[in-house]
């Protein structure tokens, strides 16, 4: 599974794999003057009168297409500079943007050159508007109309089928997924899309994904993404040997990204190769700086892991400690970004070790660094997410220390700063927090209820502690169900990294 290195709300907007435009039939919203692209086939108006500007345009989407992010970027944020009212230009250097900051501004810039836009294009730039207003139903709702005001274009219903699955409601965005490929069979991300929803989310389904990445590898055997996602779905059928290969593969077909190596890290790391695995996140993280990227630096997150699977979780905190502190040096785009992700991690590692002082201190700076990034943005959205976060850091340090009476306070505090939005999985957290704090006073069956309405599906570190209630509550079939699926979880994350050792143990014991 691919890791996006910037907040979670972008990093959901990157599994949405391309858009698309052509103008079949003139949109009548559109004005007389604008010239739309005939985009070959993508079935989606993006209007404008600089032919230099739609080149740019289209050779972004060809990147972005095959996850070439960074270079997708430099091309849209170059189409939108030669015709700086291409409204789309602008929406698309947003999606494809490396930090919190650049995502903002380039929406914004495609904000106020909607007007002037097609229908189709304002309901996109709308659709983008809503998800980061923390809309989700106007963000479904935009995309809807878009699927209803061009239903040919199989790009728009794969928009469509992630955003539904920003809300884990997978049969709509299978439906949707499949869609697109009944419109397009050879549309790559629409294969791709729908064989990371059967890979992520409820009924999973890993067979047919491996067979929609293949998929994939057929129409573009020399992109290595299909390969890195061949990898992805063999960890998840427990063949690491076999995802071995395939990120060896993709690293092989791209010897200038570190994304290959980053993700055979993890296998090194699932093995117990630790020495081959920081060889690997090293490599990642110098590919990627030597071609401009951030990327890197997310990369030596993991590499920092590496000291948990060792069991040396001090460790691992100072590591994401420096990187944090090295981050403004490093990086002249998303450094923000990196620092709230390190110090997000060392955050979690320093409370599960019931190390109050460095949990403190860590949720403090990362506190900081957010708070400053909500106020250089200027979003009282962001500034509501960014609290939401940090009452959820300090609720799970509180209810580790055996503070419940403070847990409940900043579940409370949590609550609060989600009101306004409309995404039915926004309270997840604030249950976490809960359940949390009910299993470190012993209420079980409380710690069930609060921790199975968390995101149990995809935190390991939540389902960890709700197959751990389940057993000291009794329900021992159901605890040994939940052992069994994070037995063969095999991506990674800091719970997963916590409890990895643990979890194979409990499993094996069931």
């Amino acid at each position: 599974m691919k890791t996006k290195h910037i907040f979670t709300f972008i990093a959901c907007l990157a599994l949405v794999s391309a858009c698309g435009q052509r103008a079949d039939d003139k949109d009548p919203a559109a004005p007389d003057t604008a010239a739309s692209a005939d985009t070959g086939g993508m079935v989606l108006p993006a209007t404008t009168s600089s032919d230099a500007a739609r080149e740019l345009y289209m050779a972004g989407w060809a990147d972005y297409e095959n996850s070439r992010f960074n270079s997708a970027n430099g091309k849209f944020l170059e189409a939108a500079a030669t015709d700086p009212s291409f409204a789309m230009a602008h929406l698309m250097a947003s999606l494809s943007a490396a930090s919190t900051e650049s995502f903002a501004s380039n929406l914004r810039q495609a904000s106020a050159n909607k007007a002037e836009a097609t229908r189709g294009e304002q309901l996109l730039i709308e659709a983008f508007e809503r998800a980061f207003a923390s809309d989700t139903e106007g963000w479904i709702a935009a995309v809807q109309k878009l699927t209803a005001l061009h239903p040919d274009s199989s790009r728009a219903w794969v928009f469509l089928g992630n955003a539904y699955a920003n809300v884990n409601n997978s049969a709509d965005a299978r439906t949707a997924f499949k869609k697109a490929i009944e419109l397009d069979p050879g549309l790559v991300p629409a294969h791709i899309n729908l064989g990371n929803n059967l890979l992520t989310q409820e009924p999973k389904d890993f067979a047919m994904a491996e067979k929609h990445f293949m998929h994939a590898v057929e129409i573009t055997p020399n992109e290595p993404n299909p390969h890195d996602l061949l990898g992805d779905v063999h960890r998840a059928q427990n063949n690491l040997e076999a995802a071995y290969d395939d990120y060896t593969r993709a690293a092989e077909l791209a010897p200038d990204l570190g994304s290959g190596f980053q993700q055979r890290g993890h296998v090194n790391s699932f093995l117990g190769n630790y020495d081959e695995a920081r060889a690997d996140y090293t490599r990642s993280a110098e590919l990627e700086d030597a071609r401009g990227s951030n990327a890197g630096g997310f990369f030596l997150v993991f590499r920092a892991y590496v000291n948990v699977y060792e069991g040396n979780i001090d460790a691992a905190i100072a590591e994401l400690r420096e990187l944090a502190a090295g981050a403004d040096d490093a990086y002249s785009e998303g450094a923000t970004d990196l620092k709230v992700n390190a110090l997000s991690n060392a955050a979690l590692f320093a409370t599960e070790a019931g190390d109050s002082e460095a949990a403190s201190a860590a949720i403090a700076a990362a506190a900081a660094v957010m708070r400053q990034q909500a106020d250089d943005v200027g979003s009282d959205e962001l500034r509501d997410a960014q609290e939401a976060t940090i009452s959820y850091m300090e609720g799970l340090l509180a209810a580790r220390m055996g503070d419940a009476e403070g847990a409940i306070a900043k579940a409370a505090a949590f609550e609060g700063h989600a009101a306004s939005s409309s995404n039915p999985r926004k309270l997840e957290r604030m249950h976490e927090i809960l359940g949390m704090a009910a299993y470190y006073q012993n209420d079980f069956e409380s710690a069930c209820e609060h921790l199975a309405d968390g995101n149990h599906l995809n935190n390991m570190y939540t389902k960890y502690y709700l197959a751990r209630a389940h057993e000291a509550a009794g329900n021992a079939d159901e605890a040994a169900r939940l052992y069994a699926e994070l037995a063969v979880w095999n991506f990674n994350g800091p719970g997963f990294a916590m409890f990895r050792k643990d979890i194979l143990a409990r499993a094996a014991s069931g």
